[in-house]
């Protein structure tokens, strides 16, 4: 089996170190990720100019783009038969009306476009906390060991955000659930001719037995996307 991996962090962060070592022994893995961080950018491309990927090693690649760019390469040049395309680990949730502007969700709905199965994987992090990258890994292979044996239509791809704090290695549960509608409480505030956002997401509305919900009741959220 083969499979690509990407972020929207950058080539060498740790959530997409921690996703390689946990899909590692699941098929020939190819990471192929942006050179600098694209947190945000959404599903952004580049359609002027010429874009610049670099092979550093065997199976792995750098590129001077977006994550979506980075997954147009890998499909159609550089691993076009590939089985799945992962996209992770975010470090922050991607719940909600957070897949809109999310590079990581945006480029599982990008392999998702081409014909692809697909999946994002975020890691919620709780107020005035830390990642213990090593029990996240743990808990991502073993939900990916679940969800990839999972048969999905075209057009769709899987979104999944793990919860926070995770303490130990023991069973994690999880949860299938549907993607929360409910606009987050934020505001503005203006510095003469700026203005600076202000929101914080552990203060979100959200609805009961969504994947905000889910995740911030400890469980990880499993959701089925459309594109």
């Amino acid at each position: 089996m083969n499979i690509v991996i990407t972020n929207d962090d950058g080539f060498g962060e740790p959530g997409l170190e921690t996703l390689y070592n946990a899909v590692s022994k699941k098929g020939d893995v190819f990471i192929i990720a942006p050179r600098e961080a694209q947190s945000g950018v959404g599903h952004q491309v580049t359609l002027n100019g010429n874009l610049h990927g670099e092979k550093i090693d065997s199976n792995k690649y750098i590129v001077d783009g977006s994550p979506v760019d980075c997954v147009r390469l890998a499909l159609k040049v550089f691993a076009p038969s590939t089985d799945w395309l992962i996209s992770g680990i975010n470090p922050g949730a991607n719940l909600g009306t957070d897949v809109y502007p999310s590079g990581t969700v945006a480029a599982a709905r990008e392999a998702a476009i081409l014909g692809f199965k697909a999946i994002a994987v975020s890691q919620f992090i709780a107020r005035d906390q830390m990642i213990d990258w090593h029990i996240t890994g743990h808990h991502v292979s073993k939900i990916l060991s679940i969800i990839m044996t999972k048969n999905i239509s075209f057009g769709q791809f899987w979104n999944i955000n793990l919860p926070h704090p995770i303490e130990s290695l023991s069973t994690l549960e999880y949860k299938y659930c549907p993607l929360d509608k409910h606009s987050q409480d934020y505001s503005f505030i203006n510095h003469s001719d700026e203005y600076q956002y202000e929101g914080s997401i552990y203060d979100r509305p959200f609805s009961i037995g969504s994947d905000v919900d889910v995740c911030f009741g400890g469980k990880i959220s499993v959701t089925l996307m459309e594109i």
